[in-house]
């Protein structure tokens, strides 16, 4: 009867043990989320590492949540505590701004904002503008005597529009373009974010939405049709985190900081390009490059 009374007493020690141990791991518990597309997989799976490499944290991921909306609420409620997002994203989509076309200026306002109202910590920029773009296949766009947005306006209503769903709803999307320029399309197709450029390769649509440094742009012999009144504001990617997070672990920033300016247009559009075209996982490319930048062991 002592033995089983001891024995007993054992495991309600080892599980009260248990428990608290894991209380105090959730409370250390750092997540780092991602929108739904290539690059902010690559971007989540940067961000894990050289914090991993450089604090000793441990680091989860949440790749693939959902569009803009769906991340940004997530690191607002504390289930994720980082994620990349793109200044004109957060200036128009986001905080409703007005546009603002300077880099710099338009960085400076979401940071501030960001920190008066929300808590969130906007770090210095990767150092690649994915802006959002209007792509055709470079054949049908010369056939067509196209080579920038307003070209475009007379041609679209013979033409089908190709594009995610989250651009259909943004004021920085197809609302704002049929706005400034007058575009408005035979028909338009809300697509997943992973087929819109295959569909303008195939032919099964002639214009999409297109993101600056997605490797399939020139990989799918696709044409980048120029903004000429300028409606697209710059879309320069950086970390933002909570900031009772940095509160907590300040040495997270400065990890963060080393990805700051190391990543240009063609350098994200090549690793982009290894995700798309080559097939490689997201976690390998990431590791990859920061290895080859000396920024992890």
């Amino acid at each position: 009867m002592r033995k089983v009374s001891v024995l007993l007493l054992v495991i309600l020690l080892a599980v009260a043990i248990g428990g608290c141990s894991s209380g105090g791991e959730k409370s250390e518990r750092i997540v780092i989320g991602g929108k739904n597309f290539t690059e902010q997989d690559i971007l989540v799976y940067l961000m894990k590492y050289v914090i991993e490499d450089k604090t000793g944290l441990k680091v989860d991921t949440k790749p693939f949540l959902g569009g803009t909306s769906v991340v940004a609420q997530a690191l607002e409620r504390g289930d994720i505590q980082i994620y990349a997002e793109y200044t004109g994203t957060a200036l128009i989509n986001l905080l409703q701004q007005p546009l603002i076309n300077d880099p710099q200026q338009a960085y400076d306002k979401v940071k501030q904002i960001y920190k008066d109202k929300k808590q969130i910590v906007w770090l210095k920029p990767f150092g690649f503008n994915n802006t959002y773009t209007l792509t055709m296949r470079e054949d049908k766009a010369a056939e067509l005597g196209i080579e920038k947005f307003s070209d475009l306006v007379a041609k679209a209503p013979d033409l089908v529009l190709g594009c995610t769903q989250e651009f259909l709803e943004r004021s920085d999307g197809y609302k704002g373009l049929q706005k400034v320029y007058g575009m408005n399309f035979k028909s338009v197709n809300g697509m997943d974010p992973g087929l819109t450029y295959a569909a303008a390769r195939d032919g099964k649509v002639d214009v999409i939405d297109g993101f600056a440094t997605d490797g399939r742009i020139p990989a799918f012999k696709l044409k980048v049709l120029e903004d000429d009144k300028q409606f697209f504001p710059p879309y320069y990617a950086a970390p933002i985190v909570r900031e009772d997070l940095l509160k907590k672990h300040p040495q997270i920033a400065d990890a963060l900081n080393l990805l700051a300016g190391k990543l240009d247009n063609k350098q994200m559009a090549a690793l982009n390009a290894q995700v798309d075209l080559d097939k490689k996982d997201a976690k390998d490319v990431a590791k990859q490059w920061l290895k080859s930048q000396g920024l992890i062991k």
